[in-house]
């Protein structure tokens, strides 16, 4: 496991599988037959030396079982070239080398020519991905061989955080995206998750030119076993083939996964076996290798049907998977739109599309960046103000005086009127009283005497 940017890989590098059993094979689907408005290329002999019971191959039941052996019958990739953005392509052991064309590094701490793995933790996981999408195999029909072995590679070497790397990891993806673009890359291959569900806004650009630029962008759906219950960038970025993982019987895997809206199409992911840097055989587990297997795929479809773009070689590889029972939903979120079948991917006849139908990266930026957000309305015209005389100057102010002194003011408004109203009433008040009085006191006189 690789330390923060996550490898959809759990490799046992320690394995030697130069002899072992022959694994269980995936039950080989029927192709898909859809109606086109092109004819689908002839299949052609078998033109690639293979020899199904070499111990390695026998090891490579996702061969058969993918139908990749049939595809082989009308391409083997010729002319297509996949970009691997990993800790660099080794040598291992000259597997390589006429199959890596050229390299860069975007770490700052591996060769100029991508070629020197980067890291100490997961040093053989770029080389254990460009093995299964592309290892030439041996003359002789034995040995590793990928699922386009005649397509060619760009090895981009990347430091994953806990490397010696000296540019940020997010520069270090956009630089290398542009770097393969610029170099010829027809597909891209990204075996890697950050476990969040955004990415850095310096993505949007690289991503969009590459689809600007008709490459075709495979991501690893991340593990379960790694850490990553749910997808996440770059395989949440609209437009990408994000590939989940099944075992040997098709089941979605449980630690060699994981799951999401954003996966596309589902490859073997367990009990896979690849080259290291040095060349040695180890057993490797995880979405890291399922990607490449379906990278492949895409090299063998664009070498089938090179007059397609992008959304039209991702379409056919969706549109030709094989939904398994346990599917929810034709896109379910464990297995995408189904298994693998290359073969059909190249053969079938399935009708053109004008859109990506894993999503729209340039529509999401306007939704969620805003970059394309409308200018602001201009201010609705007010009315012509009336104009108001203005009003007479104030008068100057009095002298100050004491504040126990009566002043003009408050004998107008308050002590004169104040008094208007109070005398009236107290003489009032001492009429009535001696009326009383004068009463009373006559009433006294009047009264008998007892």
């Amino acid at each position: 496991m690789l330390p923060g940017a996550v490898a959809a890989a759990t490799v046992t590098a320690s394995v030697m599988l130069a002899v072992c059993p022959a694994a269980t094979a995936i039950a080989a689907p029927a192709p898909v037959q859809l109606e086109s408005p092109t004819e689908s290329p002839a299949p052609t002999p078998l033109a690639i030396p293979d020899d199904p019971s070499d111990p390695v191959r026998a090891r490579e039941y996702w061969l058969d079982g993918a139908n990749i052996r049939d595809a082989w019958h009308t391409t083997r990739g010729e002319g297509v070239t996949i970009a691997v953005l990993d800790t660099g392509v080794g040598d291992a052991a000259g597997a390589f080398d006429d199959v890596v064309v050229r390299g860069t590094d975007v770490s700052g701490a591996g060769a100029s020519d991508g070629r020197t793995p980067v890291g100490v933790i997961g040093r053989d996981h770029g080389t254990l991905v460009a093995s299964m999408a592309a290892a030439p195999g041996k003359t002789d029909g034995t040995g590793m061989i990928g699922v386009a072995p005649r397509a060619k590679v760009l090895s981009v070497s990347l430091g994953f955080p806990g490397s010696s790397a000296t540019v940020p990891f997010t520069e270090q993806v956009a630089e290398g995206m542009k770097w393969a673009v610029d170099h010829g890359a027809d597909i891209i291959n990204l075996s890697f998750t950050t476990n969040t569900l955004d990415w850095d806004e310096s993505w949007d650009d690289a991503f969009l030119y590459a689809y600007e630029h008709d490459v075709v962008v495979v991501v690893a759906a991340g593990n379960r076993g790694s850490g990553t219950s749910i997808v996440g960038a770059p395989a949440t970025i609209p437009g990408v083939l994000t590939v989940g993982g099944v075992d040997q019987t098709g089941v979605a895997s449980v630690g060699a996964s994981t799951q999401g809206i954003t996966i596309g199409v589902s490859a073997p992911s367990e009990a896979l076996i690849g080259l290291t840097a040095d060349g040695k055989l180890s057993q490797w587990d995880g979405t890291s290798g399922a990607a490449p297997i379906v990278a492949g795929a895409a090299a063998l479809v664009r070498a089938a049907h090179p007059d397609l773009d992008a959304a039209n070689v991702i379409n056919r590889i969706i549109k030709t998977a094989v939904p398994v029972p346990e599917m929810k939903k034709p896109h379910d979120a464990l297995y995408g739109y189904g298994l693998l079948d290359a073969n059909a991917a190249v053969s079938a006849s399935v009708p053109l599309v004008t859109e990506n139908p894993m999503g729209d990266l340039t529509e999401w930026i306007r939704l969620h960046r805003r970059a394309d957000s409308p200018d602001e309305p201009d201010p609705v015209p007010t009315s012509t103000p009336v104009a108001v005389p203005p009003l007479p100057p104030a008068e100057p102010p009095t002298e100050p005086g004491s504040p126990l002194l009566p002043t003009a003011e408050s004998l107008r408004y308050g002590t004169l009127p104040l008094l208007a109203v109070t005398v009236p009433g107290i003489l009032v008040a001492l009429g009535v009283t001696a009326a009383a009085r004068r009463i009373r006191t006559e009433r006294g006189r009047r009264a008998p005497t007892p």
